[in-house]
């Protein structure tokens, strides 16, 4: 990578999103962190990212509703969903709000790095 891409990843779960912060820093990129949906989306109004890694289940805010406060912000980033959750619903909603890719938890390295990359190269602004 010539110039770091900045990743912010949002994920309620200590263990998970250490884990992820890992897998993306030992990648190469530089990486942002937030606990929940609510301190991701501040982040978010002030600082410029690649690509946000967002889990779909947290509280107060859950993952679907940061995307909607992204895209009334106009923040047209790619997102990676993660998620323990199959549920036929949750993916619909996913392709609704123009999602980039969905990982099963746990999240494998090369998966998570493959479709990062692949949605930072592909970027693409929502209609």
């Amino acid at each position: 990578m010539d110039q770091k891409k900045s990743i912010l990843v949002a994920e309620d779960n200590d263990f998970v999103r250490m884990q992820l912060v890992r897998f993306l820093e030992e990648a190469g990129y530089q990486v942002a962190e937030a606990r929940e949906a609510a301190e991701a989306l501040g982040v978010l109004k002030v600082q410029p990212f690649d690509a946000v890694v967002l889990d779909v289940r947290m509280e107060p805010m859950d993952g679907f509703e940061l995307i909607k406060n992204m895209e009334t912000l106009n923040l047209a980033i790619p997102i990676i969903l993660v998620t323990g959750d199959t549920n036929p619903d949750m993916l619909g909603e996913a392709s609704r709000w123009h999602v980039s890719a969905i990982l099963m938890k746990p999240v494998q390295k090369d998966r998570l790095l493959q479709m990062v990359s692949r949605a930072i190269s592909h970027k693409v602004s929502p209609p």
